[in-house]
């Protein structure tokens, strides 16, 4: 068990004059794709990630009755904590909000004998509770007084996926969190629908959102947090994110052959390979590098007029990239059956992330007729796929007027 299940219902006797300030808030953040680049920036060379408009959304309330309640329903976990049990977890010095680098393992450590993790890793409720806790007690660690408060949460995305659901989450706590302490601003105005904070602001966000991907997969890279921070589409190349400005929004299909993989082994796989065939590999990495560069300056120049000579060349991109995947051996039957069924209507594929299953991509131009599409789908649905019609380049973290959520998101967060 990972806490008490308990509901918040009900007045506690503590009530916490620091509550009085926090008011409500919802935040969102997008979840992340690579476009080109996968496995290639293992070995040093260049990967494009972009933020998918497939957005968690984070509903942060103050509670009266002494509870601390967090709710996510994707994942079907409610738990709630005393105010009062909490207390006695906070650090003994508070960490440096503005100055959020590592990891404080003594208070993961008490974390997870509270909630009852045994060693190693746990699953991705226990991983999503740690998280939360350890933001939560960090953030407020300073005026040693923890606020009463519920926060809910409901994502677009599926877990597990490789599409930075976690990263996602960890950035819609931090924003929510370091804005409810007064760390950093609340950036909306009324009446505008939507709001982001300053460059300043998002470097504190990203910076808190890394340790809470810390916490969930030990060692993480950094892209997907970054990616939920700033939205748009990143440049990563030996451990430098640069995000990239003005680039367009393009349409894209999502599809999730429900295949699994181990990103473990097939970053094993492929580097057996280049051991065993270096004069053959090393090639195909510079051919995807040199993808990734084509790619990035054809974004780029779409940033002015896009033209129908510039989807064509993403296209063509699209392909060769998919054949160097195949060959450094991530590639998979289900992936085929998308690229041929997509290419059947004229549509251009490639898998995304780890491979061996997982997700793929499929371009859609803008004047892409919405029977293909639709026949598209009906053909994916047919082999067992799930698919999202969506876009890439979507904007980062960002506050929300509750008029902006779409409805059947409200009403889920509505429901805690």
């Amino acid at each position: 068990m990972i806490g008490s299940s308990q509901t918040c219902a009900g007045y506690g006797v503590l009530a916490f004059v620091s509550t009085m300030h926090i008011k409500e808030r919802i935040v969102s953040a997008p979840g992340k794709a690579i476009l080109h680049g996968e496995h290639a920036v293992v070995h040093g060379k260049v990967a494009l990630a972009v933020s998918l408009n497939l957005r968690t959304y984070l509903r942060l309330k103050p509670s009266p009755n002494g509870k601390v309640c967090l709710n996510l329903p994707n994942i079907n976990t409610f738990l709630s904590w005393d105010v009062t049990s909490l207390q006695s977890l906070l650090p003994d010095h508070a960490a440096d909000l503005k100055n959020a680098k590592e990891l404080d393992m003594d208070l993961v450590a008490r974390l997870r004998g509270f909630i009852g993790v045994t060693d190693g890793m746990a699953d991705t409720s226990t991983m999503a509770v740690l998280a939360f806790l350890y933001i939560y007690l960090n953030v407020f660690a300073e005026s040693r007084v923890l606020p009463s408060l519920t926060v809910s949460v409901w994502s677009e995305l599926p877990t597990g996926a490789g599409l930075g659901s976690s990263a996602a989450f960890s950035v819609c706590l931090a924003s929510a969190l370091l804005s409810a302490r007064g760390a950093i601003t609340s950036p909306l105005v009324e009446p505008e629908p939507t709001a982001r904070w300053s460059e300043e602001e998002m470097e504190l966000i990203n910076a808190w959102a890394f340790l809470g991907e810390k916490i969930i997969h030990g060692n993480p890279s950094g892209v997907d947090n970054a990616v939920g921070t700033w939205g748009g589409i990143l440049r990563y190349h030996a451990g430098k994110i640069t995000p990239l400005s003005r680039v367009p929004v393009l349409r894209i299909l999502l599809t999730n052959t429900k295949v699994p993989r181990s990103t473990k082994v097939l970053v094993a796989g492929v580097k057996d390979k280049i051991n065993k065939f270096p004069s053959i590999m090393n090639p195909v990495l510079e051919s995807i590098d040199a993808v990734s560069c084509t790619c990035e300056r054809t974004l780029m120049e779409m940033t002015g007029e896009p033209t129908p000579e510039h989807y064509s060349v993403l296209e063509e991109l699209i392909d060769i990239n998919q054949h160097h995947l195949n060959v450094i051996g991530v590639g998979h039957s289900s992936l085929d059956t998308l690229c041929r069924v997509t290419l059947e209507r004229g549509l251009h594929s490639k898998l995304t992330g780890a491979g061996g299953g997982g997700c793929g991509i499929t371009l859609l131009r803008p004047d892409t007729d919405c029977s293909v599409i639709q026949n598209t789908i009906q053909e994916l649905k047919d082999c067992g796929y799930d698919y999202w019609e969506t876009s890439i380049g979507a904007p980062g973290v960002q506050q929300h007027s509750l008029s902006s959520v779409k409805d059947d998101i409200l009403k889920v967060l509505n429901s805690y």
